[in-house]
């Protein structure tokens, strides 16, 4: 019986941040091993469909830069990078598309209708809703950066009980033109602000943002994070994440958060508990 007894308590500290969070949209960007786990897939897909069935609106962002690079070799396309990023050919703007939409989206969209949800898979050529431009004038070939977010679509699919589940390829900028490959992790933050979201999460490979020690920051300031990528503390790819959570935050969206995609539920913990985990970015006052 205390065991039942503990669980009612359980459900009953999770009720404030329910109420808090109902009909609330929360952009969730999809990636690490998170994506790839298939244990972590299942409470990836529980968290979400537990988030829908108590009010709380998610819409997901997902990456899959690894499979895209897993075919490009088997294809024997090379693949060029320039400043650690990737330069997108027509041959990899094509492999992305399909990777992208073709295979992860449409995985991610059937787990989640499996769980009961009502999720349906989009890319940003669908109703043309996100328009984007070369990249450096065209320096990284097909990779883009987003000019233009058409927020009523995604409102539309929420407001119709969908969970949009966002594939990062954005429309192009002509009729026969591939599209452009948009960076994740951007694609997330000017999703969260176009459509006001209260929170947006990323899900990462590590506990959050770390100290020169390996140790977790719980939160930080934009300020902040300027300091530790001047030291080198924050590198690589938690740069596009931290940048993404500052744009974010200075521009209307209510938290960011970096989460560990390799803890079970960390969504929930972050959402729906006192404490919350990883590392949260806010603005500074």
């Amino acid at each position: 019986m205390q065991q039942k007894i503990n669980t009612a308590k359980t459900l009953l500290e999770a009720l404030p941040f329910i109420k808090e969070f109902y009909g609330e949209k929360v952009v969730i960007k999809y990636g690490g091993a998170a994506q790839v786990n298939p244990d972590l897939k299942e409470k990836f897909a529980q968290d979400i469909v537990l988030m829908y069935l108590v009010g709380i609106k998610p819409i997901i962002i997902h990456g899959g830069g690894f499979k895209i690079t897993e075919l490009l070799n088997k294809l024997n396309i090379k693949t060029e990078f320039i400043d650690g990023q990737r330069v997108t050919s027509e041959d990899a703007m094509r492999i992305a598309e399909m990777v992208l939409s073709g295979d992860i989206n449409k995985e991610i969209v059937s787990m989640l209708n499996h769980h009961g949800a009502k999720a349906i898979g989009i890319n940003g050529k669908d109703a043309n809703f996100i328009k984007a431009k070369a990249k450096d004038d065209g320096k990284f070939g097909y990779t883009g950066l987003i000019t233009d977010i058409d927020a009523d679509v995604i409102d539309n699919l929420i407001n119709e009980k969908f969970i949009p589940v966002i594939a990062p390829i954005s429309a192009g900028e002509h009729l026969g033109h591939l599209g452009f490959n948009i960076n994740a992790d951007i694609a997330a933050c000017e999703i969260a602000i176009a459509l006001k979201a209260k929170k947006v999460l990323f899900l990462t490979d590590t506990a959050g943002v770390l100290d020169d020690n390996g140790d977790l920051l719980d939160s930080l300031t934009g300020i902040e994070v300027e300091e530790l990528k001047a030291r080198g503390v924050i590198s690589g790819g938690m740069i596009p994440k931290v940048d993404s959570c500052i744009k974010a935050v200075r521009n209307g969206v209510g938290k960011a958060h970096i989460i560990d995609g390799r803890v079970e539920h960390s969504i929930l913990l972050e959402i729906l508990t006192q404490d919350g985990v990883g590392t949260e970015i806010m603005k500074a006052t």
